[in-house]
């Protein structure tokens, strides 16, 4: 299950718009330093293992194995108000179970501050 916020879901297609690009928008596991494995976006061509979401004309994947590790994964943008700890906002990708090796308990977590995603 993916859980897209209207806000990200205004911020990733202005984001497209803005650079030209007709792509879906890849969940990605990335390797963390000493806060473990977090949750990211990318730009991607759809595969033959994935899950994918439509909402508003955007599609979004999520390889099924990390659907399954995840659960329900929620993109949701944040402003820098919300403690992302820089200027503009960002998108904050976190999901109801923590990915392997992941110490904090709390689920993936990640906030990128550039708010772009590729």
């Amino acid at each position: 299950m993916l859980e897209v916020t209207e806000s990200a879901l205004t911020n990733v297609k202005e984001y497209l718009r803005q650079q030209k690009i007709e792509s879906a928008i890849r969940i990605i596991m990335m390797s963390g330093g000493c806060s473990g494995p977090s949750l990211g976006l990318a730009l991607d061509e759809a595969k033959k293992n994935d899950l994918t979401f439509e909402q508003d004309g955007m599609n979004f994947l999520v390889e099924k194995s990390l659907a399954a590790t995840c659960g329900t994964i929620k993109v949701d943008y944040l402003e820098s108000s919300s403690g992302c700890g820089c200027s503009g906002g960002g998108f904050s990708i976190t999901s109801e179970r923590p990915l392997t090796g992941d110490s904090g308990g709390g689920g993936c977590n990640s906030c990128s501050c550039t708010g772009s995603c590729g």
